[in-house]
């Protein structure tokens, strides 16, 4: 949690409603940006179809979405702490639309 102006944890208090709360499969992402903010799309693309319908959108600013970054960064460690090094077939990866960097 942040630390606020007396160096206090700040209390995040979450409403989600229900429909929300059961989440939303996504095998593939597809990401644009434009100076002012980054666009994300979430959506499944199943075997046999050439069509994918996004399912969710988030739009964040540049600063927004390298904190993600940085998040999602710390939990990828975390979680292979605990579970052991996540493998992925970088051939796979890229035919599914996932453009990965070279490990």
């Amino acid at each position: 949690m942040n630390q606020g102006p007396e160096n206090r944890p700040t209390q995040l208090n979450l409403q989600i409603d229900p429909d929300v709360a059961e989440g939303r499969y996504s095998n593939l992402a597809i990401i644009n940006h434009s100076p002012a903010e980054f666009i994300l799309d979430f959506t499944r693309l199943l075997p046999g179809l050439q069509k994918a319908k996004v399912h969710t959108r988030i739009v964040m600013t540049p600063q927004h979405t390298k904190m993600l970054l940085k998040a999602l960064e710390q939990n990828l460690e975390m979680y292979e702490s605990t579970h052991g090094s996540i493998k992925y077939d970088k051939q796979s990866s890229e035919k599914m639309g996932f453009q990965v960097g070279k490990d």
